[in-house]
């Protein structure tokens, strides 16, 4: 999927816990392979050049397929699949992979783990004798910074923008970049969830605060191209410490 995926497996004994991580890896290998908008042979790029019809698709792609139109209704239409033209599910389908990477990993034995995806993380059990997990969000005008470092117990945490891919995520509602946002860091029950919320709020550009702000399943920290910050009113719970930079 183009990223880095690393796994952090605690209280589990050694032999079960690369088992369970290889397992995951297999699937995240399998994913990639079924999804990618860069292979011709994956299912995605057959069924955006019509060879493949939705019904012939492996079960998996329906069930992406399915959940990005329920985001696209639930975000107003800034999270779409289509925005660019071309059939992409990429900004729900590595989230999602991930949950379900969890959810192996969980059914091994190996219920305390961080899997990072790329900078987006899923969160289980207890890392030691902390309750939570230490998370750190970097500063989006200073990448050798934190804006905020969260502890996170059982969830996930993700975060889309514009300083290291630029103006890559799109307003599908004008058809050009979204250049208001700088970044925009969710927090979440599930990977998914919080991934394609981030992804949706950066489309959106100024107007993401109030969506987030009504959002009853998540909480959100969003700075703009200049550099001022807002956050949910429930994001401060999450919160250990700030670094801003200086």
């Amino acid at each position: 999927m183009g990223t880095v995926v690393s796994f952090d497996v605690r209280h589990a004994v050694e032999d079960q816990a690369a088992a369970a991580v290889a397992e995951a890896v297999g699937w995240l290998h399998w994913v990639d392979a079924t999804f990618s908008t860069y292979r011709p042979d994956s299912e995605v790029c057959r069924l955006d050049r019509g060879q493949l019809a939705p019904e012939a698709c492996h079960p998996e792609v329906r069930e992406v397929l399915r959940r990005c139109e329920e985001l696209r209704s639930g975000t107003g239409g800034y999270f779409d699949a289509r925005a660019s033209g071309a059939l992409d599910p990429s900004g729900l389908v590595k989230g999602w992979a991930i949950e379900r990477a969890s959810d192996r990993l969980t059914a091994a034995g190996c219920a305390a783990h961080a899997i990072d995806g790329g900078g987006d993380v899923r969160l289980r059990g207890r890392p030691g004798d902390a309750d939570r997990w230490r998370v750190g969000i970097v500063h989006p005008q200073r990448l050798d910074a934190y804006c905020a470092v969260l502890g996170v117990g059982e969830g996930a945490v993700a975060t889309s923008g514009t300083y290291e891919r630029g103006f890559h995520v799109l307003d599908p509602h004008r058809g050009v970049p979204a250049t208001d946002l700088a970044a925009v860091t969710v927090v979440a029950a599930t990977l998914d969830v919080a991934d394609a919320y981030a992804t949706a709020a950066l489309a959106m550009g100024r107007a993401a605060p109030r969506w987030l702000a009504g959002l009853a399943d998540a909480d959100a920290l969003v700075i703009d191209a200049e550099g001022r910050g807002w956050e949910t009113t429930g994001f401060g719970r999450h919160r250990l410490d700030v670094a801003p930079a200086r």
